[in-house]
């Protein structure tokens, strides 16, 4: 609210004034109240933004172990893991001047060392997902792990102060702006990119993993793809995503398309990142249907609700073009 003084009046401009203008405001009710997040919300943020930290920090030694490479001429390594056992001992016989392989053997000490802290963060966050009924939800949609899941909860906090979807999806800056001048049509751009930037990293990435499973996400993607070209398409299958969580926290449902297998395979490596126990001896009873089977069902399942979907979007469309506009004459 812009305040207007009249000209005829002298300017008053201290303190005083302005703490008696504010509570003049706050008495009315015309100043917007800003939520804060309980303690385990801004505990959730903190260990999310700490372990998003100590990764980019440990991307800096491993591009100067690559750049060490490049300036020697020594090619592309063999293996997929420079930084694994066989990576490592590929390291270790290269015939490298004294001083790279000083810079080497450093960076190696400081990528494990910000790995174990990594590590240490990582069990924070899986004792905290596992007391958390709304990240063991999230984690029920394809791609989305602990990290992505309590990333986003971090971000929204409390679900219920978003009346709608399309509420969320403006403040996690994943809406597309609107330019609009007169009577000329209304045009739109990129997105907003207002609110947690992590939180819409987190969501285009899960983005690229949901599209490479069948189900309506992929459908979804691979329809606004052909019309719209794939950086679109995969901001607008991010997007959904948010919606999706929306519907999912704000109903207390899973998601209805889940892989139970692979939910289960994700909650026991929870448990384990936890410090749970190791298990031994399970024996498959005989007459229930194995692990790979089930796994099997439930990808027929998610294919057959892929084409639903398919189905759906080519009798809605062919719906739309039967109905007659309501501006054409007889």
């Amino acid at each position: 609210m812009r305040i207007v003084q009249r000209s005829d009046e002298p300017v008053v401009k201290n303190d005083q004034f302005d703490a008696r203008t504010l509570a003049e405001l706050l008495a009315a009710d015309l100043v917007p109240r800003v939520w804060i997040g309980d303690e385990q919300t801004r505990v959730l943020r903190r260990l999310t933004s700490r372990r998003a930290q100590l990764v980019r920090a440990r991307t800096r030694p491993k591009n100067e172990i690559s750049a060490v490479l490049v300036r020697n001429l020594k090619g592309r390594p063999p293996m997929s893991d420079l930084f694994g056992k066989k990576g490592r001992a590929w390291l270790a016989g290269l015939q490298l001047p004294a001083d790279e392989q000083d810079t080497i053997q450093a960076c190696l000490r400081l990528i494990d060392f910000l790995t174990s802290e990594i590590a240490h963060v990582d069990r924070q966050l899986a004792e905290k997902a596992l007391a958390s009924p709304e990240i063991k939800r999230l984690m029920t949609i394809p791609g989305v792990g602990v990290t992505t899941a309590a990333t986003v909860i971090a971000a929204i906090g409390d679900v219920r102060r978003f009346p709608t979807a399309k509420q969320l999806v403006g403040y996690l800056g994943i809406d597309p702006r609107v330019r609009q001048s007169g009577q000329a049509p209304a045009r739109q751009g990129r997105i907003s990119k207002q609110g947690s930037s992590a939180c819409r990293h987190v969501l285009v990435e899960v983005a690229w993993s949901a599209i490479k499973t069948p189900g309506p996400l992929r459908a979804f993607y691979q329809r606004t793809r052909a019309r719209r070209g794939a950086q679109i398409a995969i901001v607008a299958t991010a997007r959904k995503l948010a919606r999706l969580c929306w519907q999912l926290l704000t109903t207390n449902q899973d998601y209805a398309f889940k892989r139970q297998t692979i939910v289960d395979r994700k909650l026991r490596a929870l448990e384990l990142r936890a410090g749970a126990p190791t298990r031994h001896g399970t024996q498959h009873q005989p007459d229930t249907p194995t692990t790979k089977q089930r796994a099997q069902q439930e990808l027929q399942l998610t294919k057959q609700a892929e084409l639903a979907y398919q189905r759906l979007i080519q009798d809605w469309k062919a719906t739309n073009n039967n109905t007659p506009s309501p501006n054409a004459t007889p």
